[in-house]
């Protein structure tokens, strides 16, 4: 029973899953992001998803009769530094295991289950990246959840649009992306077709369901049956290919450059395996690691310096009993 109205006030449905990060993704969103449209394009000049609030209400199905209030990260400021020493005795009542009276910012593990659980649908909704403390705008909103408080009705949505339209105009400066979340659910939504995992789109009533159920591909491992290569290849690659002229290849030409230094001298060899890719480095005596079948640059320099690395090894070791035998 929701008896301090958490659901009433509709914040669970924008609370979306934790996914797999892939940063390229969201730097080829951003180049071809139209803020006139507010819209990412594709390079024939299609319409990818929309960074609207109507497009985030209809892939999460959210439908209310009910008037919603502005969400304002600057109000809540103000609320912040008002708070009374009642509503910081009432939050330490409500949410935190402790003999002690808390002051924000508040450590999480001071919070009991209810007030983490509040935190962790919050925090990514206002932008933050973690609840290691939790801040005081965040408590401020914790607040208008008590018994016999008629909880309230934030225009979420509007907000979180906002927030994206922002991140996507200014990713150069502030280099860090805070709703990757949402940016995977909309591609999900608005191009599903493109996609070759199955999705259930549908409740048993065939009803529509919001995009977060549709399936766990891009959620992170702790929460989803698929592996980070099968996140590369049956998420990411047909992302990228949507925001390209052209899908990328298996081994981009520069990768293959790195192996292939001229046509007379190699320094290792690809294996482009039905489902996975292997790569070589001549003399390296470790088992390669199975790589996605379409290799993004980053896990490719990870595996190259972890061979590269240990015949470096071998090769040191070698001129060291040889040098000792002397």
């Amino acid at each position: 029973m929701d008896v301090l109205g958490i659901w009433d006030s509709f914040l669970p449905i924008f609370k979306l899953p934790q996914v797999n990060q892939f940063p390229d993704l969201i730097h080829l969103c951003t180049e071809c992001y139209d803020p006139t449209q507010r819209a990412v394009i594709n390079p024939s000049g299609s319409v990818v998803f929309y960074v609207t609030p109507e497009a985030i209400r209809e892939m999460l199905q959210f439908k209310t009769e009910k008037k919603l209030v502005p969400l304002s990260l600057m109000d809540l400021i103000k609320q912040a530094v008002k708070l009374t020493d009642a509503q910081v005795a009432k939050l330490n009542q409500l949410y935190i295991n402790s003999d002690t009276m808390m002051y924000p910012p508040i450590s999480h593990v001071y919070l009991n289950q209810l007030g983490k659980d509040l935190a962790d649908m919050i925090s990514p909704i206002l932008g933050y990246n973690s609840i290691e403390f939790v801040d005081d705008t965040v408590l401020v909103m914790m607040l208008m959840f008590a018994l016999g408080k008629s909880s309230i009705c934030y225009d979420y949505a509007t907000y979180i649009s906002d927030k994206i339209h922002e991140q996507l105009m200014n990713l150069a400066g502030e280099r860090v992306f805070r709703y990757t979340s949402y940016i995977y659910h909309l591609i999900l939504y608005y191009q599903h077709e493109k996609f070759p995992f199955p999705m259930k789109r549908e409740d048993a009533q065939g009803n529509p369901r919001s995009v977060v159920y549709w399936s766990s591909t891009f959620h992170c491992k702790s929460h989803s049956s698929y592996t980070y290569c099968e996140f590369i290849d049956l998420f990411i690659h047909p992302a990228m290919s949507l925001l390209m002229s052209s899908p990328p290849p298996r081994l981009t030409e520069e990768m293959q450059r790195v192996l292939h230094l001229s046509k007379a001298y190699s320094i290792g060899d690809w294996y482009l395996y039905q489902n996975h890719t292997v790569i070589r480095i001549h003399g390296c005596e470790l088992p390669p690691y199975r790589l996605p079948k379409y290799v993004p640059m980053r896990l490719f320099a990870l595996e190259y310096f972890r061979q590269f690395g240990m015949l470096m090894c071998y090769i040191f070791q070698a001129k060291a009993r040889n040098h000792s035998s002397r």
